[in-house]
């Protein structure tokens, strides 16, 4: 889904250089899920479903 990607691509090129192993994973995590639900979430039209994955999805967000 476009929108996905342009959020993402946004966050990867602002973070990628900092990256830690747990936030690859929680990248991961994200990329697995379907596009739909990603974008519900990456939208907040959906609450994050993993707690542990707020923060990282709330620094996706902020771009």
């Amino acid at each position: 889904m476009l929108e996905n990607d342009l959020i993402l691509s946004r966050f990867l090129d602002a973070a990628a250089d900092s990256l830690t192993e747990d936030d690859v994973a929680n990248l991961d995590r994200l990329l697995h899920m379907a596009d739909d639900e990603l974008w519900q979430i990456l939208s907040g039209r959906a609450a994050v479903p993993d707690a542990r994955l707020a923060p990282f999805v709330a620094r996706v967000r902020a771009g």
